[in-house]
Parts: structure tokens; sequence; C-alpha cells
């Protein structure tokens, strides 16, 4: 009797401390995966193995709307499934090696499938080493560290679509290697260090080789201390900051021999160009109040590229520049007011074939369980400018329900 009692206290013993190190593991995990480029509120659907050797969580979202556009007094309706993901990430073996693997169904998240390419619906497939808390050394596809609202998830946003200068000027994603030093601290003055070595081409690319590489660099200041709950990975003030919250951030990238015409996005150039990108971001959170802008930049040296075999046909680099600014209201009954304005300059080397763009946008987002659960309700004018002096106003008013967990 007393030997059975001993062991049945030693196996307590041995499943207590199990079940601690599991929980442990889960909250390390979680704190590891929030450098990585994705809103999450919940934390999915996961699996842990007993032996605490093997992590599996599985995720989804999926984005519904339905929109009007106005634009030379033709009007257009459109409904659609804008994006659809499935996202799993965990560890193998050790809480130190992560993986994290994002995929896209919907038909305008894919991208049009062009002959002799893959169908593009990997978004993300990368593996971190976190030998600590202050560093990930990530290898594989995934956003680079660049401007603010394209690192955050496309679910994390307070309007229903990014602004006209990221659809332009983001660096977007990328197959290669990136290291960060995170020193994040609530109450006192904190900084992030991230940099990336990619091939340049952006996700999934098929063409052949070459020896032109992207090199990016990032700064991320807090002087206040970090936000609650990562709160720069989400538009709004969604934890009601107690105290005011900045953030300041710079990336800057080269990207060599580039084959696109917005580097890693855009369609292919007939000559290979040398890109240079300059993102910069300020955000501020205090007491349901939120307020961010943005600075976007591409310069390239001779942009336009043409058709050895037709003079007539060419493409070229989209360079110039854009500000962003965007204010947001929370009020507690968890509805938001936001207005955004984005201005955005083309250079004079593209400005024949390119119009310059101001977007104004109002939206109204009633959050019933954060980001992960919202409906939104936006309008947006599009005001453009062409070289000849000819100007076009493009309306839409858009409703959309995002879902996930």
């Amino acid at each position: 009797m007393k030997n059975t009692l001993i062991t049945l206290l030693l196996f307590v013993g041995i499943a207590a401390s199990a079940q601690v190190t599991i929980e442990k593991t889960k909250n390390n995990n979680d704190l590891k995966l929030s450098a990585l480029p994705y809103y999450s509120y919940g934390k999915g659907l996961g699996l842990t193995s007993p032996d605490s050797l093997f992590q599996f969580n599985i995720r989804f979202r999926m984005q519904n709307r339905v929109s009007y556009l106005e634009s030379d007094g033709v009007s257009t309706i459109d409904g659609q499934i804008r994006r659809l993901r499935l996202r799993f990430d965990g560890y193998v073996g050790d809480p130190k090696f992560l993986y994290a693997i994002q995929l896209s169904f919907a038909p305008g998240d894919v991208g049009q499938a062009h002959e002799g390419e893959n169908v593009n619906i990997i978004r993300d497939a990368i593996v971190f080493y976190r030998p600590n808390k202050h560093w990930n050394i990530g290898f594989g596809q995934t956003k680079l560290p660049g401007n603010r609202q394209r690192i955050n998830s496309s679910g994390a946003l307070q309007l229903t679509d990014r602004t006209i200068n990221n659809a332009r000027y983001t660096i977007d994603r990328d197959f290669g290697l990136q290291v960060h030093n995170l020193n994040e601290y609530m109450d006192k003055f904190s900084y992030n260090l991230k940099g990336a070595i990619s091939m340049g081409e952006g996700r999934n690319s098929t063409k052949e080789p070459d020896n032109g590489l992207a090199y990016t660099g990032k700064v991320e200041l807090y002087p206040f201390g970090a936000f609650k709950s990562n709160g720069t990975f989400f538009e709004g003030d969604l934890k009601r900051e107690e105290k005011p919250k900045v953030m300041v951030s710079g990336a800057y990238q080269f990207n060599n021999k580039a084959r696109k015409t917005q580097g890693q996005l855009g369609n292919y150039l007939f000559e290979k160009r040398d890109m240079q990108s300059l993102l910069l971001d300020g955000m501020f959170k205090y007491d349901g109040w939120s307020f961010q802008t943005a600075y976007m930049q591409r310069t390239a040296k001779d942009p336009v590229t043409y058709n050895p075999d037709d003079v007539t046909d060419f493409n070229y680099v989209f360079v110039g520049h854009g500000m962003d600014y965007q204010l947001s209201y929370l009020f507690p009954s968890d509805y938001e007011l936001i207005g955004r304005y984005s201005n955005q300059k083309v250079h004079k080397d593209i400005e024949m074939y390119s119009p310059n763009s101001d977007q104004y946008s109002i939206g109204v987002t009633k959050y019933i369980w954060e980001h992960a659960f919202k409906a939104q309700m936006e309008v947006s004018m599009d005001d453009l400018h062409y070289y000849n002096g000819d100007s076009r106003q493009i309306w839409l008013v858009r409703f959309q329900v995002e879902i996930g967990i």
C-alpha cells in the first residue's frame, strides 16, 4: 500500500510538472509568435503533445464584401470573398524552433494565373529560431520588415483596405533570411532592430535565378514603452491605452536588379532595375484615440523599360512618393469612427503614364470580437490628376464582414 501511494504521488507530481511545462511552453510560444506579421485575438484551435515536443495551431479568417463604385457616370456593384486564409503555426522538437504557414484561397487573393507559373496560394512558409526573448532568426517566405500598414494583417485594418500608397510603394513578401532583435518593455523606452536579405522577386517566384538580392533594414522606437497586447500589429486603440503610447519607425530597402515594376510586386519589366525604397511610420494611441501617419518613397534610375522587339510596348518602375494620415476614435459601445487622407505624387519620369492621386475615406466599424469579428462600412473618393490637365473622380461605398479565429 505504501509503495502504491508513493507511486501515485510521483505520478501526480510528474503530471503536474508536465502540465506546467506545457503551459509555460504555450505562453512562451505565444510571445514568440507575436513577432510574426499577423494579428490574432484568440489562439485558434491547438494541439500540444504530452511531452511538449510538438505544438500545432490552426486558424482561419475570411473577408466577405460588397462594393458600389461610380466613375465617369458609370455605376457598378461587386460582391466577393476578398480574402480566405488558413494559418498553421507552432513548434517542433523545441519551443525555440517555430514554424508559420499561411495559405490563401480567394481568387482575388491568389492573383491572376499566368502561363508557365504556379498557382500562387502560398503566402507564408517560414521557420524561426528564437534562442531567447530578444532574438528571432527566420528563414523562408513572409512579410519583409517594411511599412507598418503592410506588416499588419489585412484583418487588423480599421478600413476595408490599405491606402493607395501602400498599394504602390510597399515591399511586401519575399523569400530569404530575417533577423529581428526585439527589446520591448511596457513602461520604458523600447526599440526593435530588424533586417533581411531576400531574393527581391516577391512571393513564390518561379523565374530563372539571377545574382540580384534585396537588402532591408528597419528601426522601431517606442519612447514611452510598448503598446498593450502588441498594439502596433493592429489599428485602432482597442485596448484603450491608459497612458499615451508612441511608435516611430523607419525602413530602407535596396533591391538589386529587380524584375517587377514595384520590386516584389507588379508586372514584369523588360529590363532589370535597381530600386530604393524609404518607408517611415508614426503611431499614437491613447484612451480610444488612434493616429497613424506614413511616408513612402521609391526611386530608380531610368524607370521606363521598353520591349526590344516593339518600342511602342513599355513598362516602368512606379517611382514617386506619398503620405498617409489616419485618425480614429473608439466609443465605449465598440463602434469606431475613422477618417483617412492619402496623397500620392508620381515622379516626373512617369508622370505622362500615371496620375497623381488624392484619396479621402471615412468609415464606421463595429467590433464584435475585436478585429477577429467585425462589420465595416466605408466611403472613399479617389481624385486623380493627369499630366494633360484632366481629372477624374472614383467613388466607392463598401460593406465588409471580417471573421476568424
